[in-house]
C-alpha cells in the first residue's frame, strides 16, 4: 500500500524519519498528521534497542507512529547507508535525533547529503544543542524540565521540586521542531534551498516558561513554586466546593468585581486588603480561605452556572475518563477511529487545529517495524532479486 495521505496539506512533501524515543517521532507525527509521506527508518529488528516506547503494540506507541510507513535499514552496513541515501534523494525533509558526533560518523550530516540535495531541509534534535559544554551529553525529558527551569516553579514549595506530568520536554521540541521544518520549506519555495535547523529539549524547555523568563530577564525576579495558584494573576487556582475542586480564573478589575457579587461579598471590592491587585497578592492566603468558605455552601455545578454566566472563567478538574466523556469534548471531534490491521479497531486524539479545507485525520495505523519495507525499496527501483539479497545479507 503506497502513501496515504492524511491530509492535502503536506501532501506533496517526502520526509525520513531516523529518529527514536519521543521527541523526534512527535515532530515526524506532526507532518504526518498534515499529509506528508513519512517514512521511518528503524534498526533491523535483530538489532533493534529499546527504541519503541513500550512496545509496538502499546498505546504509546500506536499513537506517536499513526499515519507513518515503516522501513528497516541497518545503518551500520555500506550498503544500508547507500539505501538510505537514495532514499533521501527523493525526500524534502530528513529529521535526526541522534547523538551529535553520530550523523557525521555515518556520513549523513546535513553539510554531505546537501552536496548532493541543495534543497534538503535537514532537521535535529538533541538534548542540550548541537554544541557547546553539554552538547554529548544524552539528553532526557525530566532532566530538561529541571535544568530549564519548570520544576523549581511546579508544584507546592514545601514539598520541593515537581515533574509536570507528561513528558512536555520532548513534546514541546517535537512540535518546534516540526515547526521550523514548515518555515524552513516555506522559505525554500523562495530560495529554492534547504538549510539544517535544530532545537533541543533544553531550548524548547526554556522557550515554554514563557513569562517566568520575562520576570528575571527584565524584573530581576526569580520566581518560586506557587502550587495550585497562578503567580500573578490572583484568585486564579484550584478551590474546594461542597462536592468538590474547581478551577477559578479571575482576571481584570471588572471581572473581580462580578466575581465578588456572585459570591455574595460586594464588601471585598472596597476592602483595602482585597481591593487592589497588589493588596490581593500580599493577601492571597486569606482571600483564599475566604473564597473557599463561601463556595463550600454549594457544589460544583452551582457555581460554574453563575461564574460563566457572569463572564468569570472556571471549570471542572477532570480525570482522562471524564475528559472524555465532557459534551464539549465529545462535539470537537477531537477523538478519530482508525483500524490497525494488527489491533483492529482504535481511538486516538488527532491533531488540535482544525483547517477547514484541509483537514486531518488519522489515515492509517502506527505500521510493525519495517511493514513497508519491500514496497518502499520498489519504489526506489530495487527488484524482488534485490530485496531478497538485502534481506539475506541483513541490510533490511
Amino acid at each position: 500500500m503506497s502513501h496515504l495521505p492524511a491530509s492535502a496539506a503536506l501532501a506533496r512533501f517526502r520526509v525520513i524519519d531516523l529518529t527514536q524515543v519521543r521527541a523526534g517521532p512527535t515532530a515526524c507525527r506532526q507532518l504526518a498528521d498534515w499529509g506528508a509521506d513519512v517514512i521511518q527508518v528503524q534498526m533491523p529488528e535483530h538489532m533493534r534497542g529499546d527504541d519503541t516506547l513500550g512496545g509496538q503494540d502499546g498505546s504509546d506507541y500506536q499513537y506517536t507512529h499513526r499515519n507513518k510507513r515503516s522501513v528497516t535499514i541497518n545503518l551500520k552496513e555500506a550498503e544500508g547507508i547507500s539505501v538510505l541515501k537514495q532514499l533521501i534523494a527523493g525526500a524534502d525533509v530528513v529529521v535526526e535525533n541522534f547523538r551529535p558526533d553520530v550523523k557525521f560518523r555515518l556520513g549523513i550530516d546535513y553539510e554531505t547529503l546537501s552536496a548532493d540535495h541543495p534543497g534538503l531541509v535537514y532537521a535535529s534534535i538533541s538534548g542540550f544543542g548541537q554544541t557547546g559544554p553539554l552538547a554529548s551529553r544524552p539528553g532526557f525529558d525530566q532532566i530538561a524540565q529541571g535544568m530549564g527551569g519548570l520544576m523549581s516553579v511546579t508544584g507546592l514549595a514545601e514539598q520541593g521540586p515537581t515533574r509536570v506530568g507528561i513528558p512536555i520536554a520532548d513534546l514541546c521540541a517535537g512540535i518546534f521542531a516540526a515547526q521550523g521544518i514548515l518555515v524552513a520549506l516555506l522559505e525554500r519555495e523562495a530560495s529554492g534551498k534547504g538549510q539544517w535547523l535544530h532545537t533541543s529539549l533544553l531550548e524548547s524547555m526554556i522557550y515554554m516558561m514563557d513569562f517566568q523568563t520575562s520576570r528575571w530577564l527584565i524584573d530581576g525576579e526569580v520566581a518560586t513554586q506557587a502550587g495550585n495558584f497562578h503567580p500573578t494573576s490572583i484568585p486564579t487556582g484550584v478551590y474546594k466546593a461542597r462536592d468538590g475542586y474547581m478551577n477559578i480564573a479571575v482576571f481584570g478589575s471588572k471581572i473581580w468585581e462580578r466575581f465578588c457579587d456572585i459570591l455574595g461579598a460586594p464588601e471585598w471590592v472596597t476592602d483595602e486588603r482585597y481591593m487592589a491587585k497588589a493588596g490581593r497578592s500580599v493577601n492571597r492566603d486569606s482571600l483564599n480561605d475566604e473564597i473557599n468558605r463561601r463556595l463550600a455552601l454549594q457544589d460544583r455545578a452551582y457555581w460554574i452556572e453563575r461564574l460563566n454566566a457572569g463572564g468569570v472563567a472556571c471549570g471542572l478538574i477532570n480525570n482522562l475518563q471524564e475528559v472524555f466523556a465532557e459534551p464539549q469534548v465529545v462535539h470537537l471531534g477531537i477523538v478519530q477511529d482508525v483500524v490497525s490491521k494488527h489491533q483492529g479497531p482504535q481511538r486516538l486524539v488527532g491533531q488540535p487545529v482544525q483547517l477547514e479545507r484541509t483537514p486531518s485525520k488519522i489515515a492509517r495505523a502506527a505500521p510493525r517495524r519495517g511493514e513497508h519495507s519491500e514496497e518502499i525499496l520498489a519504489e526506489l527501483g530495487y527488484s524482488a532479486q534485490d530485496v531478497a539479497r538485502l534481506k539475506a545479507t541483513g541490510v533490511f
